[in-house]
């Protein structure tokens, strides 16, 4: 069973950066997809970026194309999201999921009910 453990979140003014880092343990890291949902009161869960097992590709809303970006380091079994140019509408609890394998096809890394492991979330907050 993966272990799932999201730190970094916090309070930031519009046009901020934040990183999160999503540490995994119990498991081979490098057999896992992992990727990173978010959930805004009152809102659905929602993708936001994945990445593959071997870290050659990558997934992202178009929400946040150009200001966000996922990135793996199978040596400290860690995952990051670095988020650049935050806007209030970012505001969310941010999940790490995972998933033993790879996905058949890009599509369906945006899907949360192909994750197996969640962690148990980091809050964002962008003030406008």
């Amino acid at each position: 069973q993966v272990q799932l453990v999201e730190s970094g979140g916090g309070y930031v003014q519009t046009g901020g950066s934040l990183r999160l880092s999503c540490a995994a343990s119990g498991v081979t890291f490098n057999s896992y997809t992992m990727g990173w949902f978010r959930q805004a009161p009152g809102k659905e869960r929602e993708f936001v970026a994945a990445i593959t097992r071997s870290g050659g590709n990558t997934y992202y809303a178009d929400s946040v194309k150009g200001r966000f970006t996922i990135s793996r380091d199978d040596a400290k079994n860690t995952v990051y999201l670095q988020m650049n140019s935050l806007q209030p509408e970012d505001t969310a609890v941010y999940y790490c999921a995972a998933r033993y394998g790879d996905l058949s096809g890009s599509i369906w890394y945006t899907v949360g009910r192909f994750y197996n492991n969640w962690g148990q979330g980091t809050q964002v907050t962008v003030s406008s």
